[in-house]
C-alpha cells in the first residue's frame, strides 16, 4: 500500500502506535493475519483508538483488514472493530496455494469497470447490511463494500498496477 500511496504523490505513515494513528487523516488496514493484527492492536492499546478513528475518518481494509472492520466473523467469536455491517468467512477460497488473480467488476470507477483482483487466503463477504453499498463483484460474489467512510475489500488492490481504488 505504501508504494501505491507514494506513486500517488502522498507520504504514507506506517502506523504502529496510537501516536502514529493520531497523525493520520485516513487509514489503510492491510492484509495479513487478522488474529495476529488484532492481538498486536490490543497490546498497543490501539483497538479503541481504531474504533474512534473509524467513526470520523476514512478507513480502507483489505483482506485481513476487512475481517477486522467487519461486524461479525462466521463460525468465530473473535472480536472485531464492528465498523461496517457485514459478516465475513475467513480463508473462504482455501489455503495459500489456492490464491488467484481474476478480473472483477467495480461500480463507481467510471461506471462499471473491470479491475484485476488478487486473492490470497481471502475472506468471502457472506452477509451485507442494508446500509452497506456493494461496489465490487466477481460474478455475483460481493468482493468490495462501502458504508460512509469505511471501504472494505476481500482482495489486494496494492498488488496490481492499477491505483484507482487507492485514489
Amino acid at each position: 500500500h505504501c508504494q501505491v500511496i507514494e506513486k500517488l504523490g502522498e507520504i504514507p505513515i506506517l502506523v504502529k502506535t496510537v501516536q502514529d494513528l493520531k497523525k493520520c487523516d485516513a487509514l489503510i488496514m492491510p492484509g495479513g493475519e487478522s488474529t495476529a493484527v488484532r492481538k498486536l492492536s490490543n497490546q498497543q492499546a490501539m483497538t479503541e483508538e481504531l474504533k474512534k478513528f473509524g467513526k470520523n475518518k476514512p478507513i480502507m481494509g483489505t483482506c485481513a483488514g476487512l475481517i477486522l472492520l467487519s461486524k461479525k466473523i462466521e463460525n468465530s467469536d473473535e472480536p472485531t472493530l464492528e465498523l461496517i455491517d457485514i459478516t465475513v468467512k475467513r480463508n473462504a477460497y482455501g489455503r495459500q496455494v489456492h490464491s488467484f488473480t481474476q478480473q472483477g467488476k467495480l461500480v463507481g470507477l467510471n461506471g462499471l469497470s473491470e479491475f484485476e483482483m488478487v486473492f490470497i487466503r481471502a475472506p468471502i463477504i457472506t452477509e451485507v447490511g442494508r446500509n452497506v453499498e456493494k461496489l465490487g463483484f466477481i460474478g455475483e460474489q460481493v468482493v468490495m463494500v462501502e458504508n460512509e467512510n469505511i471501504l472494505g475489500l476481500t482482495f489486494h488492490p496494492e498488488l496490481t498496477s492499477d491505483p484507482r481504488i487507492h485514489q
